[in-house]
């Protein structure tokens, strides 16, 4: 991931200071719109005590879960499940 900046923009692209579990993207993204775990249990149909075991590391999302939390945090469930996923590397693979 480059830190130049380019003509055509403004904007230098944020370096990854930290990797993210899937459990640290779902406690993010659901701090990010200010809901409690008892928020997003009662609008995902996830159990709480579920909701902190994924947060936490203690149970895995799946994909499953990924699209229910995705739909009540208004997320694509990819966010959640690869969040530290570099689109711009992996098309620089895909093109050689």
């Amino acid at each position: 991931m480059g830190t130049k900046k380019t003509k055509s923009s403004k904007y230098v692209a944020a370096r990854v200071r930290v990797a993210l579990r899937p459990g640290d993207a779902v406690r993010v993204a659901r701090e990010l719109q200010e809901l409690t775990q008892a928020e997003l249990a009662k609008v995902s149909g996830i159990p709480q005590p579920t909701l902190s075991s994924i947060e936490n590391g203690r149970a895995t999302l799946g994909a499953e879960r990924a699209e229910k939390l995705a739909r009540a945090l208004k997320v694509h469930p990819a966010v959640l499940l690869w969040p530290n996923w570099d689109v711009r590397a992996e098309s620089k693979r895909a093109t050689g």
